[in-house]
C-alpha cells in the first residue's frame, strides 16, 4: 500500500492505495490525459464527479503527485467545485424546498441549489479558454470558501466535484467543456460511515453527525448515484479503499 497524507478543506486525511491501482488504473489515467494534451495542442479539462464520501479530493490530490513523479507523464494541476458552495450568510437566510417543506439552504447545505452554478460555470469557461485565473477553495472549519485561492496555470486540470456529471437542468451541460470524464461509484452504507466519520473528525458530535448524514449527504449521495451521466471512466470503491474500473 502506498500512503498519502493531505489536508483536504482543512481536515487532515491519511490515505492508503493500492500499488496494482496505481500500476494499472492512476498511471494509465494519467497516461490518457498527457495523449490528449499532446494530440489536441491546447489545455485540457478532465472532470471526476462522484457522491459524497467517495474520496474524490484526496484521489486527486494523490494524483497530482503522481503526475509529478513519473516522467514518462505529465504533470496535472487539481482543483474542486466545493469553493463554489454560496457562502453561509446566503444559505442561513434563503430557503429551499425538501418533500413539500420549506427549510433553510443551510440545513442541506452541499446540495445542487446551495452551489453557485453560473459561477462554476463561468470559472470552467476560462480554464477551457487556456485562461490563467485564480480559483476558490472551501475550507471547513471557515465555513466559507476562499476566493482565489489557488491560480490554475496548468496545461492538464482535473476538476472533482459533486455533480459535474449530473444529469439535471443546468448542470448537464458542464460536462460539454471536459475533454474526459471520470465517475466513483460505491455501496451507500460505505459512503455513509465514510461520511459519519469525516464529520465526526470535523468536530461534531456523533449522533448529530449521523443525522445530518442520512438527512443531507446521503440525499446528495443517491441523487449522484442515481441521476449522472455515464462517464469514459467509470471506478468502483470497495470497503478496503481500493479501486475496480470500468471503461465506456
Amino acid at each position: 500500500m502506498i500512503e498519502h497524507n493531505v489536508t483536504i478543506n482543512g481536515i487532515d486525511v491519511n490515505a492508503r492505495y493500492t500499488e496494482e491501482n496505481v500500476r494499472e488504473i492512476f498511471l494509465p489515467l494519467l497516461s490518457t490525459l498527457t495523449e490528449l494534451h499532446r494530440s489536441k495542442g491546447r489545455r485540457i479539462l478532465a472532470m471526476l464527479a462522484a457522491p459524497p464520501g467517495a474520496g474524490k479530493s484526496t484521489l486527486l490530490s494523490f494524483l497530482e503527485c503522481l503526475s509529478k513523479e513519473h516522467k514518462e507523464v505529465e504533470s496535472i494541476q487539481t482543483i474542486g467545485m466545493d469553493g463554489f458552495h454560496r457562502r453561509q450568510e446566503y444559505l442561513l437566510t434563503h430557503e429551499t424546498v425538501r418533500d413539500g417543506k420549506k427549510i433553510p439552504m443551510v440545513d442541506v447545505k452541499g446540495s445542487p441549489e446551495t452551489f453557485d452554478l453560473e459561477k462554476l460555470k463561468n470559472g470552467i469557461k476560462k480554464i477551457t479558454a487556456g485562461e490563467n485565473c485564480g480559483w476558490p477553495v472551501y475550507d471547513r472549519h471557515l465555513h466559507n470558501p476562499v476566493e482565489d485561492a489557488v491560480q490554475v496555470t496548468g496545461e492538464i486540470v482535473l476538476l472533482e466535484g459533486n455533480y459535474l456529471l449530473l444529469d439535471s437542468e443546468g448542470w448537464r451541460e458542464l460536462s460539454e467543456y471536459a475533454d474526459h470524464t471520470i465517475f466513483i461509484r460505491a455501496e451507500e452504507q460505505l459512503l455513509k460511515e465514510r461520511l459519519v466519520a469525516r464529520r465526526v473528525a470535523s468536530g461534531h458530535p456523533a449522533d448529530e453527525a449521523e443525522g445530518f448524514v442520512e438527512y443531507s449527504d446521503m440525499y446528495n449521495a443517491r441523487l449522484c448515484l442515481d441521476h449522472s451521466k455515464s462517464a469514459d471512466l467509470t471506478l468502483f470503491l470497495k470497503p478496503d479503499d481500493s479501486y475496480e474500473m470500468k471503461v465506456k
